[in-house]
């Protein structure tokens, strides 16, 4: 069972960036019940803010007490103002009109998402709040729905972009994917359900070979070649992409949804805000563990023989 704010968020071991700078996340937390507008409202009353709406769907809140903020409904034809050229004109009245019955028909199980922006490590206590929040204007959910998944997403600065500390981080989380599923399917059957494909098993082979020390492209070459998909507990299309991103969207299926970011996305926890008191700690934690074994693999590799 999903745990209440009993635990503690831990700090990664590596928590700087390789130029000295603080390591930042960012939060993505999926949930049932209020709509995009209410939810961000009731996010605006607590946290304070400016509330703007982007379309009938989304909302963004400015200047909160924990910075800038997202709200919307999990559904990209609800935004079709997303998919136009950055400064060509809006999409037309039918795409509109589209969008927002597909979103009217879908809304009730289809979930909503709100979305932080990069916060330091020290202040990831604070999205407990966001989760407390949600819960009191009617928010819903533990773990899945049966379409799938209600995510809990963690956009994770690496300490640095180098391939050895990507291939580490990489080879420490596919270790632990079992028993990461494991504790994040504990909440029963629909949790096992929305987890994420595991890693196909010629691709962990792969990476677990001790002899695997790829550089960039390589890694880029081999992750897409066996992952031309988002849906990964561990998803690195964002930190690819951010490197070369006409080379990932040549690799991936014409629909398949990606946003060019230096982070890792690990999507592997999944949120319970239908549940008085969750925390996000214990999943936080749950990633830390994969940065220590990661931390303790690199400094073994380093001891002078």
């Amino acid at each position: 069972m999903p745990e209440t704010r009993t635990a503690e968020f831990r700090s990664p071991p590596r928590p700087l960036r390789s130029d000295g700078t603080p390591r930042r996340v960012g939060v993505e937390i999926e949930f049932m019940g209020p709509s995009a507008r209410a939810a961000a409202g009731a996010l605006a009353a607590g946290l304070g803010g400016r509330l703007a709406e982007e379309d009938p769907h989304a909302f963004r809140l400015e200047g909160t007490a924990l910075g800038d903020l997202r709200v919307e409904l999990d559904l990209r034809a609800a935004h079709p103002q997303r998919r136009m050229p950055e400064h060509g004109a809006g999409p037309g009245l039918p795409v509109r009109a589209a969008g927002r019955s597909l979103a009217a028909l879908l809304g009730p199980v289809v979930p909503r998402e709100v979305i932080t922006g990069p916060l330091a490590f020290d202040r990831l206590p604070e999205t407990d709040r966001l989760a407390a929040l949600l819960h009191g204007a009617g928010g819903r959910g533990r773990g899945a729905v049966l379409l799938g998944s209600l995510g809990l997403h963690f956009n994770v600065e690496p300490p640095d972009l180098e391939a050895a500390t990507l291939t580490g981080l990489l080879r420490a989380y596919l270790r632990s994917e079992p028993d990461l599923r494991r504790a994040t399917a504990a909440g029963g059957f629909l949790a096992a359900r929305g987890l994420p494909p595991p890693f196909p098993a010629a691709y962990v082979a792969r990476v677990l070979d001790p002899g695997y020390r790829p550089d960039l492209d390589g890694l880029a070459r081999d992750y897409l070649a066996a992952n031309p998909t988002r849906h990964r507990g561990l998803d690195l299309l964002p930190l690819l992409a951010h490197r070369d991103e006409d080379g990932v969207r040549a690799a991936l299926p014409p629909d398949e949804k990606v946003s060019p970011r230096p982070v890792l996305h690990y999507r592997m926890p999944q949120a319970h805000v239908g549940l008085a008191g969750w925390s996000l700690a214990p999943a936080w934690n749950l990633w830390v563990g994969v940065e220590e074994m990661a931390e303790a693999d690199r400094l073994e590799a380093a001891r002078p023989a």
